[in-house]
């Protein structure tokens, strides 16, 4: 789980802003609210974040897709690191962006941080905090690992130390080493943390090929609950040869698919095995009910944008509810081709799922007022970013304004400006085309 996350100087975030999941006082669906003992405190299960267009939602999106990907994938030799710091004054560019995870890993929690600019990593630590104390396992600044007394003397670490490239994170280069003190927090970046952007295509969904699969009946049997129209999913096996796909992607595919692995074709949803020797390919496909009693098939692309990113989420939201699932779902603009009442459903389902022993999350970027709901969530769990008059982001918790109250109308408080995060709209008036003159307009 996270239980805070700061950036500084990435993108339009400008100064240190601090995104906290740890739940204050309020007393409002606390049965959902996952306790740990340990630390004698509470995080919450969910957070939804509101804002105008431009005031920083898919920023803050982007600086987790960021520290995933240098995570997980690195960094090559010789490359810079993407990183976007502030651009808007003359300070950004030259300092260094920073990120800061507090992070609930088997019970334990985890502070991982860096600092980096697009040459190099400048600082990192990793802090294991207990409930009564903090072992810093590693502080790498000015080129040294200093690491945490009960390390120092593992000759192995200081070799894969050593070995670690300027532009590239210590935590990254040591499971590549095969050092497994650090791993669960590499593995959580790797695992547990799942990105879902608007145009997004769910990636595992050869699950939904395979009638056997834990998923799939569940699958089917909340489609049509959700208006869709679709009956059910299904697969349809078609000759290789047959793929809509170029020439020399179908030699590739033949050269590079080895027996018993299966390669995803994301975008036209496809998956191909070798069996046997022979290259097998499948397609997801949708069914629809006839006045007969017969199905009809459908191409996923002949599916509405709605259906599809239904197909797209409802997987998130099904392993989000498995009781031993500890899952973290972040998706930016939930409500992209959803109907209001729909995105409500699925938030609905997963918030009566969690329970203070669940360890699941859900952050989400929306534009979709009517999530803005007191009877649904918590204050501390609603969110707004605003863009400030320098083009600076900023973060609030609705928990942080004294006079929202839990019996007030936030939505309308919300709308009024109150409280922010609403596009500040200069335009006045009817549109016009200025090329369009009293003369020019036309004949009747």
């Amino acid at each position: 789980m996270i239980v805070s996350f700061s950036l500084e100087n990435w993108m339009s975030f400008r100064n240190q802003v601090t995104f906290s999941m740890v739940a204050s006082r309020e007393r409002q669906h606390g049965d959902r609210v996952p306790k740990l003992d340990k630390y004698q405190t509470r995080v919450l299960p969910v957070a939804a974040i509101y804002g105008g267009n431009a005031s920083g939602k898919t920023n803050f999106f982007k600086a987790l897709s960021f520290a995933k990907a240098l995570v997980v994938k690195g960094t090559q030799p010789g490359s810079p690191i993407l990183v976007e710091p502030f651009r808007l004054d003359a300070k950004g560019a030259n300092q260094s962006s920073r990120f800061d995870f507090e992070l609930l890993i088997d019970e334990i929690i985890y502070e991982f941080s860096f600092a980096v600019t697009r040459r190099a990593v400048l600082e990192e630590k990793l802090v294991a905090i207990t409930s009564t104390s903090e072992k810093v396992l590693y502080h790498r600044r000015d080129g040294k690992p200093n690491f945490d007394d009960s390390l120092v003397k593992d000759q192995f670490l200081q070799f894969a130390f050593q070995g670690t490239r300027d532009n590239q994170l210590f935590l990254t280069n040591s499971v590549s080493q095969k050092v497994d003190k650090f791993r669960p927090v590499y593995d959580w970046f790797k695992d547990t943390l799942e990105l879902v952007a608007p145009d997004s295509r769910f990636e595992p969904f050869e699950q939904f090929l395979d009638e056997g699969h834990p998923l799939y009946s569940t699958m089917n049997e909340m489609l049509p609950q959700l208006d869709t129209g679709i009956a059910h999913l299904g697969g349809e096996e078609i000759p290789f040869e047959n793929i809509p796909l170029p020439g020399p992607l179908k030699t590739m595919l033949q050269e590079d698919v080895k027996e018993g692995t299966t390669v995803r074709l994301l975008n036209e949803r496809f998956v191909v095995t070798r069996k046997g020797g022979e290259l097998i390919a499948k397609k997801l496909v949708t069914y629809h009910p006839k006045a007969d009693g017969t199905e009809a098939k459908f191409e996923i692309r002949q599916e509405s944008d709605g259906s599809q990113r239904v197909i797209d989420l409802l997987p998130a939201f099904l392993e989000l509810s498995a009781q031993v699932s500890k899952k973290v779902y972040v998706i930016d603009e939930v409500d992209r081709s959803l109907h209001t009442l729909l995105t409500r459903r699925l938030l609905e389902a997963y918030l009566a799922s969690c329970s203070t022993e669940t360890r699941t999350q859900l952050l989400l970027t929306t534009h979709d007022v009517l999530l803005m709901d007191q009877q649904l969530l918590r204050r501390d769990e609603m969110w707004v970013a605003e863009r400030d008059a320098t083009g600076a982001s900023n973060l609030l918790s609705f928990s942080e304004y004294k006079d929202v109250r839990y019996d007030k109308d936030i939505r309308k408080s919300y709308l009024q400006g109150r409280l922010g995060g609403i596009p500040r709209i200069l335009l006045g008036g009817a549109l016009t085309n200025p090329c369009l003159t009293e003369e020019s307009e036309g004949d009747d």
